[in-house]
């Protein structure tokens, strides 16, 4: 069976936007013992080092900063040396070299303590390596990742977890020992392939395991870099089986997607908004800005339900887990609840837990009718509609009002009541809200808690996040930023952010605001003016960056 590789593999996938955030999020993870040194002998003495280990996979972080004069451009070594010579120029010693006996050393070391450890190294550097490209595949290759071009590193930091009580620590204090080393040069460490880019955690396997539809099966890549899996002609037992992957993609539009209209009674009807399923969602969910333990969660919750099915099929009489998928998704407008269920629903669907996968998006307004009984009827016509797919209740929290005789108060009930059913299986509901008044609601029904077992919190975006997902919105319509334009957009933006009230500051939502007035500018100048060059149909200037009203909350009334 393959090592628990996920420590490694997610350090492995964040990128200069995601690092930081990611080192961050770390710190509560309390599976992993981290740590920071302010250098670390004999080779990074002169730099700052974070360490996080787990039970089997330990991760060196080497932060690389300079003074602003002195920031450097340079060429790295096509292979591992201790100095790198560049024409015109002094010698100076390659950092990325560094990395990699600092990681033989600390490999040296746990072995040496008996500890088969895989060792995965991270360079963050302010320097500029002009030939990165050329070198990234010979870096992953010894399992090195090296992110360049940072700005004062020096003055980052992030938390760690180095709670003595971990268990783990014992790795970490064998990893740093350098009294271990007279054992560790004497030890014969084994021929043994280190951890690659291929190898996947425990989770990720599961869920190619479920992608191709063969245990057995082998992935390897193609001469363009796609999976494959080699066929087998004496295998026909499965010739004419469909992977869920191949399944979501090819038969997308055999899904048959409800009308998104009920009938509250017989003079009522309502709408509601009907998102169908997508192709590749995991790919959609690697896009998206921030959500790391979002991320995270949903690959869990989504290969422990594949992982019942495999242990189903192979052990019929097997007790299986407990898997709920009802969720809570907690979080403020704007911060990608809805894009999260909508892939949610989709990567239920390719695990198999959803038949169709399609999310059906409600709110306090489609349950609450005219008429005695409007509710009940609202209730069990949206849940058909949901039936394969995902129920999701934006602002749940509006069903609990104070008021002993308000209608909505009998929806959640009702809602509890009909998922009670056995039968009501193939069917996923999200409550959506913000934290604060999601909990209340929570507290009112004891069994909400246990019915809703899963919650993600999805926090409000940073400054930098929102930028990056500024970058994503305007890559859609193939617009380009002038320098002067993006310096103005990124001006109004910080401000808008500096003065934002959270309660009801539309993250995302602003930006896409903020983007379409831009947009609508930028055509009227262009109509009014038409431009010489196409090119600049698709220019944005300052002068089309224009800021919007910042939200801002209701003013209450009272005497």
């Amino acid at each position: 069976m393959r090592k628990k590789n996920r420590l490694i593999n997610d350090f492995r996938k964040q990128n200069r936007c995601s690092i930081w955030k990611h080192m961050e999020a770390m710190a509560m993870n309390y599976a992993v013992y981290s740590n920071h040194l302010t250098g670390l002998a004999p080779y990074l003495t002169e730099n700052d080092v974070y360490i996080y280990v787990d039970s089997e996979n330990l991760v060196v972080v080497c932060v690389d900063s300079y003074k602003r004069h002195e920031m450097p451009t340079y060429e790295e070594s096509e292979s591992f040396e201790a100095m790198i010579y560049h024409h015109g120029s002094e010698p100076r010693e390659s950092l990325v070299w560094k990395l990699k006996e600092t990681m033989r050393m600390m490999k040296r070391r746990l072995y040496a303590c008996n500890f088969d450890f895989n060792v995965y190294g991270v360079l963050l550097t302010e320097a500029k390596i002009i030939n990165v490209e050329d070198l990234e595949e010979m870096w992953e290759a010894n399992n090195i990742k090296v992110i360049e071009g940072f700005r004062d590193l020096k003055h980052r930091t992030v938390s760690v977890n180095a709670d003595e009580e971990l268990s783990v620590k014992i790795y970490y204090g064998a990893a740093i020992d350098s009294d271990l080393d007279a054992d560790a040069e004497s030890v014969e460490m084994p021929e043994k392939k280190d951890v690659t880019k291929e190898d996947l955690d425990e989770f990720e396997k599961m869920l190619n395991e479920f992608i191709y539809g063969d245990l057995k099966a082998e992935v390897v890549e193609d001469e363009n870099g796609i999976d494959q899996v080699p066929s087998d002609d004496n295998e026909v037992d499965h010739v004419d089986e469909e992977s869920p992957d191949e399944k979501s993609e090819t038969n997308m539009e055999d899904v048959e997607i409800p009308s998104g209209e009920i009938e509250q009674n017989q003079t009522l009807s309502v709408g509601v908004k009907i998102l169908s399923p997508i192709a590749h969602p995991r790919e959609e969910l690697d896009k998206l800005v921030g959500c790391d333990e979002i991320k995270h969660r949903m690959d869990e919750l989504v290969a422990l339900t594949r992982y019942n099915q495999l242990v189903s099929e192979a052990f019929p009489k097997s007790k299986r887990h407990e898997v709920s998928l009802h969720s809570v998704f907690l979080g403020r407008p704007g911060t990608g609840k809805t894009t999260v269920c909508k892939i949610f629903g989709s990567l239920l669907r390719q695990a198999g837990a959803l038949s169709k996968g399609h999310v059906v998006v409600c709110d306090r307004g489609t349950f609450i009718g005219t008429l005695w009984g409007d509710e009940e009827r609202s209730v069990r016509q949206v849940l058909e509609k949901a039936k394969g797919g995902v129920l999701m209740i934006d602002e749940a929290y509006l069903l609990c009002s104070k008021n002993e005789n308000d209608p909505g108060r009998l929806v959640v009930p009702l809602l509890m009541s009909i998922l009670a059913d056995e039968t009501q299986r193939d069917i996923a509901v999200v409550l959506c809200g913000y934290k604060d008044q999601m909990q209340k609601l929570l507290d009112t029904n004891p069994g909400l808690q246990s019915r809703f077992p899963n919650k993600f919190e999805f926090q409000d975006f940073t400054i930098d996040e929102l930028l990056e997902i500024t970058r994503h919105r305007v890559l859609d319509y193939e617009y380009q930023f002038t320098d002067e334009a993006w310096k103005k957009y990124r001006t109004i933006l910080t401000q808008a952010y500096q003065m934002r009230d959270p309660q009801v500051w539309g993250n995302a939502r602003f930006v896409a605001n903020l983007l379409e007035r831009i947009y609508i500018q930028h055509a009227t100048r262009c109509v009014k003016q038409p431009p010489t060059d196409k090119l600049k149909l698709k220019q944005i200037t300052p002068e089309d960056i224009v800021p919007i009203e910042i939200p801002r909350p209701k003013a209450k009334m009272g005497f």
